[in-house]
């Protein structure tokens, strides 16, 4: 990630100040090693407000960072590239005025490589990750990323032939050692890579490095060339995922002599150096994250915006799939009939608290299913905002397309779909309107912001233009400014379907997922619920 100019390389100009600042950190022996310079400064009836989970940047599912999907597209034509010298400086800026450690850098790093690989390579597909790491901060990006793919879920090795003893690095090795990650010598490692792992994240050397690869690095530089030949032998070979820079290549010219490392994966740090512009693989992603404006406006960085709170970004185009081609092998904990509970709704409950603990952005998101007197189908995604022994309740506008669907055939069909947990459940049933107090209770619970939005909003209906929903409701707010309480409308209200049907699905393996089906039948005069498996 990071390099240093030497010692007489002065800085040509502090961003922060019109007096000159000297480098904060000094290349050393060891490629891309600092020095520190020593400086002294829910309730069931209605559901609680459910909040965005603190962190959902990695992965909606497991390998995909989704929910909020960390691989915004950015043209690649726009963004900025920078040179060896440049990126030197912008460094030696974060680590001098700016205030950045050199582990700070590294973690933040780290985070962001591991979230690239977790946003293209699900861990149920390639989960066997080894990370070759070089002797200085680019094998400490190496190192931090291996911990980080340890907790997504992956099955990190690390090979770290040229260890230092700074106690930045001894640390990293502690901790891994702590998770049991396996450290392998460079004579224990396969002469074959392709059969054994799954990735290859090459973390050897970043852009400060200069002259030709020394042992052992040479020789591994060599095995990961090779795998491009095995490749076009159609061989299956593990994917290679190059921290900031491909080992061996040009930092501004890229791989100069064609018989590089193919990476299948790049991604770069702080901002992309100019031999990214070589890379013709199919995943160029941005990480770090950290630099500040004074930074970009100095070097007119054109960079992309993260999205959420996602530590990477894809930059340029993704690779052309074959939708036909899609598909995922579930893995999940099996659903018997024996570890169901009786009554559907307390089944449900029991799924819904699971999604709840497992940090999913919007549980109690449903799709709504609703038919007309045509027979013409139509969905929406709304949210759920109760459920109780009488069914589930949603709000919405009386006016609505689906609300006119309601009048005209009171049936409807819920599914809630969470990802994250290979789950969905099927609801069906028919509909009627809640009561007007329960209208009104919630209406009034909701922000105001909200309720001035139920109002200015007539459902379905055409307007000529967001700008005349803005005028209406900066009227609204002026008309309700001195009121304590805003009316409810008359068209907006709630919906109760009472349940005649679920489907609990859990995917599984091979797709043969479970399906447990409840329909209600009459028992000695009672109404009970059947369970049968349906096949998938």
């Amino acid at each position: 990630m990071r390099g240093v100019l030497g010692k007489s390389r002065k800085m040509i100009c502090s961003l922060l100040s019109q007096a000159p600042v000297s480098p904060a950190y000094y290349y050393r022996s060891s490629p891309s090693i600092y020095k520190p310079k020593p400086s002294n400064r829910f309730s069931w009836g209605f559901l609680a407000p459910i909040p965005s989970p603190a962190i959902r940047v990695f992965c909606s599912k497991p390998g995909e960072v989704g929910g909020l999907m960390a691989s915004s597209v950015q043209n690649q034509g726009s963004i900025s590239y920078l040179t060896q010298r440049e990126a030197a400086e912008v460094d030696e800026t974060l680590m001098g005025p700016l205030g950045f450690s050199v582990d700070q850098l590294m973690e933040l790093a780290g985070l962001s490589v591991a979230t690239s690989i977790a946003e293209v390579y699900k861990p149920s597909e390639y989960n066997r990750i080894l990370a070759i790491c070089g002797p200085g901060n680019n094998g400490g990006d190496g190192l931090v990323a291996a911990r980080h793919l340890y907790h997504f879920g992956y099955k990190p090795f690390v090979c770290y032939p040229k260890r230092t003893q700074k106690p930045l690095y001894s640390g990293l090795v502690t901790q891994l050692e702590s998770l049991s990650i396996p450290f392998l010598s460079v004579d224990e490692l396969p002469m074959d890579l392709s059969k054994d792992f799954d990735i290859l994240v090459d973390a050897m050397f970043g852009f400060s490095f200069h002259g030709a690869p020394r042992p052992p690095f040479d020789d591994l530089i060599k095995k990961l060339i090779n795998l491009h030949y095995y490749e076009q032998a159609q061989r299956k070979s593990p994917v290679i995922v190059s921290v900031d820079i491909p080992s061996g290549w040009h930092v501004e010219e890229g791989d100069v002599g064609g018989d590089g490392i193919k990476p299948d994966m790049v991604v770069s740090l702080t901002a992309p150096k100019l031999c990214a512009k070589k890379f013709s693989g199919p995943h160029h992603f941005l990480g770090g994250r950290f630099v500040p404006p004074a930074i970009a406006e100095k070097y007119k960085l054109q960079l992309p915006q993260y999205p959420g709170m996602s530590m990477c970004v894809r930059i340029g185009k993704p690779p052309q799939i074959d939708i036909s081609a899609l598909r995922e092998n579930y893995i999940s904990p099996e659903f018997l009939e024996e570890q169901v509970e009786a009554d559907p709704l307390d089944q449900f409950r029991k799924w819904f608290d699971d999604a709840m603990a497992a940090n999913l952005k919007e549980p109690n998101a449903m799709a709504l299913s609703t038919t007309g007197k045509d027979g013409k189908p139509s969905s929406r995604m709304v949210l759920l905002k109760g459920v109780d022994k009488d069914g589930f309740v949603w709000f919405t506008n009386y006016e609505s397309q689906k609300a006119r669907q309601l009048s005209e055939n009171p049936h409807a069909a819920l599914l809630f779909y969470w990802d994250g947990l290979n789950r969905q459940v099927r609801v069906e049933g028919s509909v009627e309107k809640v009561s007007d107090e329960e209208s009104e209770q919630y209406f009034h619970s909701r922000p105001r912001g909200s309720q001035l939005g139920a109002i200015v909003s007539k459902q379905s209906t055409v307007v000529p233009g967001r700008h005349v929903l803005h005028q209406q409701y900066k009227e609204l707010e002026e008309k309700y400014s001195k009121e304590s309480l805003i009316p409810k409308p008359k068209y907006w209200g709630g919906y109760r379907l009472k349940p005649e049907r679920f489907e609990f699905w859990q995917g599984q393996p091979s797709r043969l997922h479970d399906r447990l089906e409840y329909s209600p039948q009459e028992t000695d005069g009672k109404r009970v619920w059947k369970i049968v498996r349906l096949a998938p």
